[in-house]
């Protein structure tokens, strides 16, 4: 018989405590989406770089084969080669980076995501967008896992004041009891022999208020602890998007920026192009023209990465779609 209720509080906050618990694995398990996805489109950054810094060696290359003929003919002198050789060889050096970068990441995702091998496949960096999303607001935050796992340790600390508070009432524990007795074995299972009953016990808690008032404090206080640690969470919540949100915001901006640099680039080549295809210059010298364009572009995969990155970090700041079921 739960008069006040005591055992039904006790009840909530089990359930409370498991339901921040069922929260706090699904915060684990973003974290680790989260960490899964950014190592993704960091190896897509890696390998498009990759892809330009081949373009460029074969330019250079283009550029050190004129020279070469040129010296044979000798028309020049080796010197005049010498800075596009060093240049190439910086090429290669970026070339080893990049690769060793990817295969790191592979192996960062192998273990990530417990696979026998990874084979991952060149995909497209997503566009980046134009301004933040017109929706973007703090009510998101209620999707946050860690959030949802706070206020459900609330929820519980709560239940437990409730249920200690009901202590200090009186409680009448009725037992039930179904038995056999018999004098003979012969007799112990026929229906004479069965003995059935209900005793009831008081329980007085003012014959132990010393352990109750104890009990109710250590409760309210972890209830207060419960609450200020849900603040807290709440406030590192809004800094983190506020942090993302500034970074995308600024990504955007360096990127429309980058995106006429690049396009100032590739109209220099277009007119070296030009002026190759009217015989007016080698095309040594439209190699020349074009490693710097591709430089730019590689500057451009940088920022876009970096945009792409800070877009998953905002995502995961924002609770990243979760909803306490």
């Amino acid at each position: 018989m739960d008069l006040w209720g005591k055992n039904r509080d006790r009840v909530e906050a089990r359930i409370g405590k498991v339901n921040a618990q069922k929260a706090e694995m699904e915060q684990t398990r973003q974290l680790l989406a989260s960490s899964v996805a950014r190592l993704y489109w960091e190896w897509q950054t890696q390998n498009a770089m990759g892809h330009v810094l081949a373009a460029i060696k074969q330019e250079q290359g283009n550029i050190i084969g004129a020279d070469r003929e040129l010296y044979e003919k000798g028309i020049t002198s080796s010197v005049e080669g010498v800075e596009t050789d060093i240049n190439s060889s910086k090429t290669d050096e970026h070339l080893a980076e990049v690769n060793g970068r990817m295969k790191t990441i592979e192996a960062r995702l192998q273990a990530l995501t417990h696979a026998s091998s990874i084979a991952l496949k060149p995909h497209a960096l997503p566009t980046v967008e134009a301004s933040l999303p017109a929706t973007l607001g703090y009510e998101l935050l209620a999707r946050r896992p860690d959030l949802q796992e706070a206020h459900w340790y609330i929820e519980a600390s709560l239940s437990e004041v409730d249920a200690a508070k009901a202590a200090y009432y009186p409680d009448v524990n009725l037992m039930a009891f179904l038995q056999q007795d018999a004098l003979h074995l012969s007799d112990l299972f026929r229906s004479s022999a069965q003995q059935m009953g209900v005793t009831a016990g008081l329980t007085l808690p003012i014959f132990d208020s010393g352990r109750l008032n104890a009990n109710l404090d250590i409760a309210q206080a972890q209830s207060n602890l419960s609450v200020a640690n849900y603040n807290k969470a709440v406030i590192d919540a809004v800094n983190q998007v506020e942090h993302a949100a500034s970074e995308v915001e600024t990504l955007m901006h360096k990127n429309q920026q980058q995106q006429h640099v690049e396009a100032d680039a590739a109209r220099v080549v277009a007119l070296a192009q030009a002026r190759f295809n009217a015989g007016i210059i080698a095309g040594s010298r439209v190699s020349e023209a074009k490693i710097p364009a591709l430089q730019e572009q590689i500057a451009g995969l940088a920022l876009k990465g970096q945009y792409v990155d800070a877009t998953l970090q905002l995502t995961a700041a924002l609770g990243g779609g979760y909803h306490q079921s």
